[in-house]
């Protein structure tokens, strides 16, 4: 059976995340890709394997997916005959085939994600489904000291939400960068893998430091105590994408 890699862009804020559910929770992002290629296919079910499991609100430009297919479309035909039967959040960006075996999760080498925040002011609305929002201004030195923080291989034990099924919360993060643009903080981090809601408690943490809610050190010690009691808030789904996985020989 050959299998297909596809790259997935999606506007996440009306789906329950990635990851298929009950037909009763609503709509997921894997949940309509395996309801287009059955479609397509005439198979009763065609399993698709992601890259990330996006949680809800959570948005796409790059999300990596995987699937086997009985037939052999061209590519190009594929990638058309998709975006023919998917809803208008979701679009199938390029396609392409992969040798047999090649698994979007398990083959991924990197994930970059980067988060938008407003501070101050009033939030546009026409921003509200993609960025977050705090009405307060950020310090910038402090906020670029904690993303400092992040780099390097350790335990994000204190950044893991409940829920998640990992065997271990030591990840490398290999970038960490937070600018501001006018009013806007840009963050941009890039790991190995990353533990459920860790991005957004990433920004959180940048949040604290910047409004002044909690110290550089107070960040540094809870992180070294691997407790989620003593980490910050996770921030809002809605600011959080996934721009990138990379793979190793794939690009």
């Amino acid at each position: 059976m050959p299998t297909y890699r596809i790259t997935v862009a999606y506007d996440g804020t009306d789906f329950h995340g990635w990851q298929r559910q009950r037909a009763s929770v609503g709509r997921t992002v894997q949940g309509e890709l395996e309801k287009a290629l059955a479609r397509l296919t005439g198979a009763s079910r065609v399993v698709v394997e992601g890259a990330g499991r996006t949680d809800a609100g959570v948005h796409a430009l790059g999300q990596v997916a995987s699937f086997a297919l009985e037939r052999e479309p061209a590519p190009a035909e594929l990638q058309r005959s998709l975006n023919g039967l998917l809803p208008a959040d979701v679009r199938v960006l390029a396609a392409g085939c992969v040798p047999e075996g090649f698994h979007a999760r398990r083959a991924a080498r990197a994930k970059l994600y980067s988060y938008l925040l407003d501070c101050g002011g009033v939030p546009p609305p026409q921003r509200r489904r993609f960025a977050g929002f705090v009405p307060w201004s950020l310090d910038a030195p402090a906020v670029h000291a904690v993303a400092a923080l992040f780099l390097g291989r350790r335990d994000f034990a204190a950044l893991a939400s409940s829920g998640g099924s990992v065997t271990t919360t030591v990840r490398t993060v290999t970038r960490s960068e937070a600018r501001f643009e006018g009013t806007t903080l840009v963050y941009e981090v890039e790991a190995d893998g990353f533990l459920r809601k860790m991005v957004r408690s990433m920004v959180g943490g940048l949040i604290a430091a910047g409004r002044g809610a909690a110290t550089v050190d107070d960040l540094s010690r809870a992180l070294e105590a691997r407790d989620r009691r003593t980490w910050p808030a996770p921030a809002p789904a809605c600011g959080l994408t996934l721009v990138r996985v990379a793979y190793p020989m794939l690009g």
